[in-house]
């Protein structure tokens, strides 16, 4: 039974891998006509770590990544709120990484053509069309140029092809995106270490600038520097929606975080030093009701797109996917049955994940410090809120995420 994974990237790769790994065959399409190391960073939480070392990557990633020793929350005036240990140094067996995106993604696409060889992996395959058909259905893909589109029979379809899913468009043709007024730009730059050198950073919150930050390369320039990721959230109400295409400009968003200069960081010397600043609008897409439709499924970005917030997209993603296998291993032979248990399993789970990305994100805990003070300097953050307050809001997303350390 010819089973086609719709999208090469991090859940569909996970998937073929996890598949394989149960003795099931896969061919992934992937749109890109080759796979580069491109884009910015990304970070792999204990339940991600969970599932790539299942796949037996976990010496491969942290070859090329950096263990997250802390995180730790500031608000826009540079003051101290809040910090907890993260990964092994806070009791989970694996670490939490922060990785260039482009490597992850070669690292999974690598382990990919070893094992299931290259002739599995399609790459200038981009999914332009399905027809489901009594046993399976039929994939058209605008491959390589070519004038005519290819066509795929396929007996089982994983649509694995991200927030912009043309096969969730197939059966949702209204579907639209959800748009809140937050856009977002991203970067890389070369910079000393910040803190501990191992500090995932957020400082403010989206309602006055916010700025997430973390090393992704360590000694990047053989001069001690590394390669810092940051992100730029803004809120306005009343703006227009960010391109995914174009590259950002300092001056759409800079201006807000001019003054955001603390001793321990010049936040608009990081921006300004970025070789490259990408943006995108911050969307995702209200859950859906039904993701499997007799021998086709959604997975990942395409099933349930959520805010990147918490790092978790990627995460669930790859819960999806050894889900999504275990439940085809188990009964081969009838994958619509496989497909209704997948369901049931992960639907709740992500669509709660989307709505308290939404509401309750992890930097609430800097909202929440910004409602009690005003959003004005104090003197110190246990005048207003307690650190265990605050340890308790961390762990409520920890625990609805899918990593609390204790269920």
């Amino acid at each position: 039974m010819p089973v086609a994974v719709v999208g090469g990237g991090i859940g569909g790769l996970a998937f073929a891998l996890a598949m394989h790994q149960r003795g099931q065959v896969c061919d992934v399409f992937e749109a890109a006509p080759e796979v580069k190391e491109i884009g910015v960073g990304i970070t792999l939480l204990p339940h991600a770590m969970r599932e790539l070392d299942a796949l037996g990557l976990t010496a491969e990633l942290e070859a090329e990544a950096i263990e997250n020793l802390e995180s730790v929350f500031y608000n826009r005036w540079g003051q101290f709120v809040y910090a907890e240990p993260r990964g092994r140094h806070a009791g989970y067996a694996l670490p939490e990484l922060g990785i260039h995106r482009g490597k992850l993604h070669r690292v999974l696409w690598n382990a990919a053509v070893q094992r299931l060889g290259a002739d599995r992996l399609h790459v200038g395959h981009r999914c332009i069309g399905i027809d489901p058909v009594e046993g399976g259905a039929t994939l058209r893909f605008e491959a390589g140029g070519q004038g005519e589109p290819v066509q795929v029979n396929a007996g089982v379809v994983a649509a694995c092809d991200g927030v912009n899913s043309t096969i969730r468009r197939h059966f949702y043709p209204d579907d639209r995106i959800c748009y809140a007024g937050i856009n977002t730009w991203r970067g890389v730059s070369v910079h000393k270490p910040i803190l501990t050198g191992k500090s995932y950073i957020r400082i403010g919150s989206i309602d006055t600038g916010k700025m997430v930050i973390y090393p992704i390369v360590d000694n990047v320039d053989g001069k001690g520097n590394q390669l810092i990721n940051w992100v730029a959230e803004i809120r306005d109400p009343n703006g227009a929606m960010n391109d995914w295409n174009r590259p950002g400009r300092l001056e759409d968003f800079l201006p807000v975080f001019e003054s955001w200069r603390y001793d321990w960081l010049d936040v608009p010397a990081l921006i300004g030093s970025a070789q490259k600043v990408f943006e995108y609008p911050m969307v995702d897409k209200n859950p859906l009701q039904q993701w499997s439709f007799d021998r086709v499924t959604l997975m990942g970005d395409a099933a349930h797109p959520m805010y990147p917030r918490g790092s978790n997209g990627s995460a669930q993603a790859l819960l999806d996917a050894r889900t999504l296998a275990d439940e085809m291993a188990g009964s081969p032979d009838d994958p619509a049955a496989a497909f209704r248990r997948y369901e049931a399993l992960r639907m709740g789970p992500t669509a709660k994940v989307v709505e308290t990305n939404r509401t309750l994100p992890p930097d609430f805990i800097i909202m929440k410090a910004d409602e009690l003070s005003g959003g004005q300097p104090f003197s110190h953050i246990d005048d207003l809120i307690s650190q265990e307050e605050l340890r308790a809001i961390s762990d409520n997303y920890k625990q609805i995420a899918g990593f609390a350390l204790k269920p």
